[in-house]
């Protein structure tokens, strides 16, 4: 399997969950081994994407620097990986990557559009070698060493329309469009208004997130998945994960975890040697993980 772009430049405009205000999103393809870019175009600034760009990880998974920044990469990122996209200039003209229906799915169809193209260079991906582990009480993140790439989370809010949820995904780009993409991020009447209060999440709205007040769910049309909260705690760590800057072969478990606490995985897995192999598709032992991208 080679290294993937996208065979042609694409751009969509939507709204930025913050500021609530336009932002245009173009994706350039880039030659082998540029890896992933993002670049603000008001800034002319560029800012490749590892843990170390990581500033923010409270609301969202913010890359950048005291000269600038981007916010809510990873519903991005998780279409990325799922396609296997290892090369791309990501460009926005503002400090937030624009919201869309709240999911990935739109993204994935921005990448549809575009065409994947294959490249000279064999694909690189992290293998991981040994257990890594962040805890925060009874909350956790950890990756364990597998032949697939698997992610299974579990929540638990106080909240009759939740509760506790899970879900076990095993990655395929085909099972990510059909099972993970579409579920949307969530947020809380209450909280979102004291967020407004601070001119934040002004472009939150029931058409780019699930809205829930104390007892039930705010959209008209409900839910897309009976777990769709789950869901989309597993969309959001394929973006975190995809921070790395390259597809992780492993097996991903959480329970209640974060933005935060996926950036410190991401952080310790690639902060020692022994822990992982940068290895080429060919050199795997398994071949199932490329036919998962198909």
């Amino acid at each position: 399997m080679q290294q993937r772009t996208i065979k042609k430049p694409v751009e969509v405009v939507g709204i930025g969950l913050h500021k609530g205000e336009p932002i245009k999103l173009r994706l350039e393809p880039l030659s082998a081994d540029a890896g992933l870019v993002f670049y603000r175009e008001d800034l002319a600034m560029s800012i490749p994407l590892s843990p170390d760009s990581v500033i923010d990880t409270r609301m969202a998974t913010v890359i950048g620097s005291e000269k600038g920044f981007i916010s809510t990469i990873e519903h991005f990122l998780s279409a990325v990986y799922a396609y296997g996209i290892d090369n791309l200039r990501i460009i926005v003209d503002g400090n937030e990557m624009p919201i869309m229906d709240g999911s990935s799915i739109s993204f994935c169809l921005l990448l549809d559009e575009a065409g994947i193209e294959e490249l000279d260079e064999p694909k690189k991906i992290i293998s991981v070698k040994k257990p890594i582990e962040i805890r925060d009480g009874q909350k956790f993140v950890r990756l364990l060493p597998s032949d697939t790439a698997r992610f299974d989370f579990r929540i638990k809010f106080d909240h009759p329309v939740i509760g506790e949820q899970s879900e076990s995904f095993e990655f395929s780009t085909h099972n990510f469009i059909e099972e993970i993409a579409r579920a949307r991020t969530f947020g809380f009447a209450k909280d979102i208004q004291y967020l407004q209060s601070q001119n934040l999440a002004l472009g939150a709205s029931l058409q780019n997130a699930i809205g829930l007040d104390d007892h039930k769910i705010l959209n008209p049309e409900g839910l897309r998945f009976d777990n769709e909260f789950a869901r989309h705690k597993i969309l959001d760590a394929m973006g975190d994960m995809m921070v790395s800057g390259h597809n992780i072969l492993g097996k991903y478990e959480s329970f209640a975890g974060s933005h935060n606490l996926n950036y410190q995985l991401t952080s310790k897995l690639l902060s020692d040697s022994r822990n992982y192999d940068l290895l080429t598709i060919d050199e795997l032992q398994s071949r199932e993980f490329a036919r998962s991208f198909a």
